[in-house]
This record gives C-alpha cells, sequence and structure tokens, in this order.
C-alpha cells in the first residue's frame, strides 16, 4: 500500500531541473544504484513540508499564546 507521498509521486508531472551536487555524493548514489531523481523530489518534499510547518507555527504563534495563556489562567476543566 502507497502513502500519500508515494501517490504523489507516482502521479505527478515531472520536470526537468538541473541541479549541483556534492561531486562524492554522486559517486555513491552511482555506486549504490540510488534512483536520482526520486532521492532528490524525496529531500526537497520534506524541506518543503518542514518549511510550511515553521510558516504555520510563526502565523499561529498569537494564538497559540493566547491559548495557553487562557489555560493558564482558568484551567483545561470549567
Amino acid at each position: 500500500m502507497q502513502n500519500a507521498g508515494e501517490a504523489a509521486t507516482n502521479s505527478a508531472v515531472r520536470k526537468p531541473t538541473n541541479l549541483s551536487l556534492d561531486a562524492a555524493l554522486l559517486s555513491e548514489e552511482k555506486a549504490l544504484q540510488v534512483n536520482l531523481s526520486r532521492a532528490a523530489e524525496d529531500g526537497v518534499r520534506s524541506a518543503v513540508s518542514a518549511a510550511k510547518s515553521e510558516q504555520w507555527k510563526k502565523e499561529n504563534a498569537p494564538a497559540l499564546r493566547s491559548s495557553n495563556a487562557y489555560v493558564e489562567k482558568k484551567g483545561l476543566l470549567r
């Protein structure tokens, strides 16, 4: 069974892209027969996810602080 990332990877439209990568890393990739496009895509997907998470935290920080202050003052149960 595929997870959401695998399903998106298999059905996504691909666009050729040029990358500059560490030469030693590329040598290892070739020796180990790693699918470079798939590995790069997985890495970019992970970086985008992390960036979205950080963006969400920044955008929602005031609401989270307000909620935490309310809970500190009034408690969780009323």
